[in-house]
């Protein structure tokens, strides 16, 4: 009984910090990594500095923890108006101050892991560790603020990436390219979330954001347009930048995320009415865009490894 209890607040502690947000965070700063020095220069580094490739795994796992545990903290109430039981602190699994500790504890590990890979690596956990309780603090209730955060913490993990690598505050073209690409896309699927969670947010938090401004339709739209930016880059890319350049193990894992945001973009623009069956493609379409987005680090960790192929 003991087992299955301790196993039960395991696993709601691991809903809590969406641990697999912390596994593609992990991709992306290998990726990046591999991007700004390629494989060779990573294998160097690797066998002179082991230490700092392990420490720069290490740290955006604890800092994405911390920002998903204060998010629910500060957003229990939001969170049950919304109907969100998939939430540890809604259905009970966990408490409050678990979740507060979990923070703050997880926060403090990851800035000072950081602190033994350069400096630029560690000036940036801090600013994200305080922007991301910041944010669920205050900033997600100014308008596009904290969206804007939002598409800038999925990008985050690449340029630190680089920042471990080459230890200074300059970033290689295909970072910024990748960052692009990344924002666009982040930025579009957290308009949908207000989307999806409109009435909640304005029943409990009285939350004025760009739903609230425009309507939702327009909303939709605006998905729409940054989802076809994001992939019209993705796929320029190909022709014009290397290790993209004519790289099909690339193209293709692009392509099949690409034509799954699009459809999700597209799906939002008719499913807005609130029915039921709305919030059935909602739930699903966040499912799928989580699953583009990782099947797009993948890509962008494959394209440095084929270059040469």
């Amino acid at each position: 009984m003991k087992n299955k209890k301790r196993d039960g607040k395991f696993a709601a502690l691991m809903k809590l910090t969406r641990i697999e947000h912390s596994i593609m965070l992990v991709i992306a700063v290998i990726a990046a990594e591999l991007e700004t020095a390629g494989l060779l220069g990573i294998q160097i580094l690797w066998m002179s500095e082991q230490y700092k490739i392990l420490f720069s795994l290490i740290t955006p796992i604890f800092l994405s923890m911390a920002s998903f545990a204060i998010n629910d903290y500060f957003d229990v109430e939001t969170d049950r108006a919304n109907k969100r039981f998939d939430r540890p602190l809604v259905s009970g699994a966990l408490g409050r101050q678990t979740a507060l500790n979990v923070a703050l504890s997880t926060f403090i590990l990851g800035v000072a892991v950081s602190y033994f890979i350069n400096l630029s690596a560690f000036v940036l956990a801090i600013i994200f560790g305080v922007l991301a309780f910041l944010y669920s603090y205050r900033l997600k209730d100014t308008l596009l603020v904290g969206n804007v955060y939002i598409a800038l913490s999925m990008v985050i993990a690449f340029i630190y990436g680089d920042f471990v690598v080459s230890g200074n505050f300059n970033l290689v073209p295909s970072i910024v390219i990748i960052s692009m690409i990344i924002f666009l896309s982040g930025l579009a699927r957290e308009i949908h979330g207000m989307i999806r969670d409109f009435r909640g947010d304005a029943r409990v938090r009285q939350m004025k954001g760009l739903v609230h401004y425009i309507g939702i339709r327009k909303s939709a739209l605006i998905s729409l347009v940054l989802y076809g930016e994001a992939v019209a880059i993705s796929i320029f890319v190909f022709f014009f930048y290397a290790p993209f350049l004519y790289n099909i193990f690339y193209i293709i894992p692009i392509l099949v995320t690409d034509l799954a945001l699009m459809y999700i973009a597209l799906g939002y623009m008719v499913h807005l009415d609130g029915s039921k069956s709305d919030t059935r493609f909602f739930d699903m379409a966040r499912n799928i865009s989580l699953g583009a987005m990782a099947l797009a680090l993948l890509a962008f960790l494959i394209a440095p490894l084929t270059a040469a192929v």
